[in-house]
């Protein structure tokens, strides 16, 4: 038999190490289990083992405190010749149980027969926690375990974690399950980024999506509806219902999902089963081809598909759906390149959507930038933008900064999308640049190096729920008043080397900038500037040759130290539906798709772009 000297912890402990970002405990308490499993099982397939464990362990912790009493009323009702299941609910205080007198402890007890009494012990729970173990194939691994002598020893393991709601709380559970899993998909070269979104991510799109509905979310009794089409192991459902509860005790929120992965699926329904959701409105299996809540419509959505997943396996039922049901369909709009799915989950989305007679809905989802810019004027893709546009149903994007994800440092956005627009967004779009709020993590996870601090969150929640034009210093991160600056001044300015220093493009104020009004510009479609950002300097650079010439005083208002110490940061403006739509529909060539990408994350350089006349 092998022997193992790592020392026990506490899922508490682990839970605490998580929430500080300290993932000593954490690897610890994993490698105490993946130690035993050496050379039995490779790397990729620990978490076969160790994530079903994790949830057995779970779910007997909690059954623990009523389980005398659950035996009881079996008992009880047996006798009387009754269906005992109805009771057994109400005695065990959840949406499940289990009539077994075993628990993980008393398996202990027998190892020479502890694969049998395991068996056993699954088979007593209620049948939606059997389809979980099913899901995990956790009779496959019971057998696999025993033949070489090691289950003992890893029921053991788990025996000795404590893992009761009042050690460990849901939101903790949710950091180990997803933690577990980013580990796990680590050791097996897969994309953790495909089961989770990071919970800082997913707490600004929660307050994103509700803080327009502040007021009508606080009414006593309230019941709404939230669906992700993409729920991984359920952290946006888990987060949007903590915060709701949170502001509003009396609310409830009727969770919906579907997820394609059988172990995330079986966390995720694992999760909502302890919260007492209904579990039937989770749903296994591929969301594109196979819509698992047909004809279902909610208040809110929440997503973060895939990012850049070809859906060429399934391009068959999605080109059916497209071809056979049209706009009554899901992917009416259009279908884009099967080497980029996003575009589809998005108008999955749309599909869900309350209609404006029911009370609308909204929802965010995050996307890379390729839904942005990919795509000639007529392809699948510009006319999905055509028709979220042209329907006035996107609300904003929030760029967020790079090195966010588990799986990949690319930049991402964070679309909102609704059919409810308050009068004063109604033909508008929200654009916001929050690529620079972030702060460094002590200890890289993955491509994940930044996250976003408490403070970021709320900026960027106040940014879009006031919907005002700011400017951002960048080195302070306040807000500031604007400052009208001169190109002289600006040219006053010296690099290190002596020589005159030419301003960023960023630095100078949208007034110094040419409008239509005063010279005429190419447009988009007919410029052949290789960058916007080139352009828009040598603008500068003449400006100030000009004023030089002139021999121009500064003028009063002129400011060379404030010129020289702030560099701006457009953080809010908006653009109307039509100048949107104008940018999207003249993509051609590469060098224009580059530049909308540059200025979809700089909103000052899309208002002089695409302006007729300065807005």
């Amino acid at each position: 038999m092998r022997h193992m000297t790592m020392p026990r912890l506490s899922m508490a402990e682990l839970a605490n190490g998580l929430s500080s970002m300290n993932q000593q405990n954490l690897s610890s308490f994993i490698w105490s289990v993946a130690d035993l499993l050496r050379g039995d099982y490779k790397q990729s397939e620990y978490g076969k083992v160790i994530l079903p464990f994790t949830v057995l362990r779970r779910l007997d912790c909690v059954l623990d405190p009523t389980k005398e009493a659950v035996l009881k009323e079996k008992e009880k009702r047996e006798a009387a010749g009754l269906n005992p299941e109805p009771f057994l609910l109400k005695k065990s205080k959840c949406l499940f149980y289990n009539t077994s007198p075993l628990d993980i402890k008393k398996l202990m007890g027998d190892q020479d027969n502890i694969a049998e009494n395991m068996f056993s012990y699954i088979q007593a729970f209620s049948p939606d926690v059997r389809d979980i173990f099913e899901c995990f194939d956790f009779h496959t691994q019971v057998d696999r375990l025993a033949k070489p002598g090691l289950l003992y020893m890893v029921t053991e393991k788990f025996a000795n974690v404590d893992l009761h709601p009042e050690v460990v709380t849901n939101e903790q559970m949710g950091h180990v399950f997803e933690e577990l899993i980013r580990k796990f998909a680590e050791l097996s070269n897969e994309t953790a980024g495909e089961h989770f979104t990071p919970r800082e991510v997913i707490r600004l799109m929660v307050n994103l999506l509700f803080i327009e509905d502040d007021d009508a979310l606080t009414k006593p009794g309230i019941v709404r509806s939230l669906y992700d089409p993409t729920a991984g192991t359920g952290g946006m459902l888990s987060v949007a219902e903590d915060h709701l509860s949170g502001q509003n005790p009396d609310a409830r929120l009727v969770m919906y999902g579907q997820e394609l992965n059988g172990e995330s699926y079986a966390i995720c329904k694992a999760d909502m089963l302890i919260k007492g959701q209904d579990i039937s409105n989770i749903i296994h299996g591929n969301t594109l081809s196979d819509d698992g809540l047909p004809g279902k419509q909610f208040d809110y959505m929440l997503s973060n598909p895939p990012f850049g997943v070809e859906w060429k396996k399934i391009q068959k039922e999605i080109k059916k759906e497209h071809a056979s049901d049209g706009f009554n369909g899901r992917f009416g709009p259009g279908l884009p390149r099967v080497s980029d799915g996003s575009l589809l989950f998005l108008m999955h989305l749309i599909s869900k959507m309350r209609s404006t007679k029911d009370g609308g809905s909204r929802f965010g989802i995050v996307l890379n930038g390729s839904p942005l810019f990919t795509g000639n004027a007529g392809s699948g893709e510009s006319e999905i933008r055509r028709y979220v546009l042209e329907n006035d149903l996107l609300e904003a994007i929030i760029g967020l900064p790079t090195d966010m994800f588990y799986n990949t440092g690319i930049s991402t956005y964070i679309w909102i999308v609704t059919n409810r627009k308050p009068a004063s967004r109604k033909g508008k779009v929200q654009l916001i640049d929050a690529s620079a709020m972030w702060q460094k993590m002590r200890k890289s996870l993955g491509s994940k190096r930044k996250e976003l601090s408490d403070e970021h969150i709320a900026e960027i929640t106040r940014l879009f729920g006031e919907a005002k034009e700011v400017w951002i210093d960048e080195n302070t991160g306040k807000r500031v008043k604007r400052v009208s600056v001169s190109g002289t001044a600006l040219a006053a300015g010296t690099s290190r080397n002596g020589k005159p220093k030419t301003p960023a493009a960023s630095a100078l104020p949208l007034t110094q900038f040419p409008s239509a009004a005063s010279s005429r510009r190419p447009t988009l479609a007919t410029r052949r500037s290789p960058s916007s950002d080139r352009y828009l300097m040598k603008t500068a650079r003449e400006s100030s040759k000009r004023e030089a010439k002139k021999k121009a005083s500064p003028s009063p208002t002129s400011n060379c130290e404030t010129a020289k110490r702030f560099r701006w940061a457009k953080m809010w403006t908006s653009i109307s539906i039509a100048k949107l739509c104008r940018m999207w529909q003249t993509l051609g060539s590469t060098t224009t798709r580059r530049r909308l990408v540059k200025i979809s994350i700089q909103p000052s350089l899309l208002r002089v772009q695409t302006a007729e006349g300065t807005r």
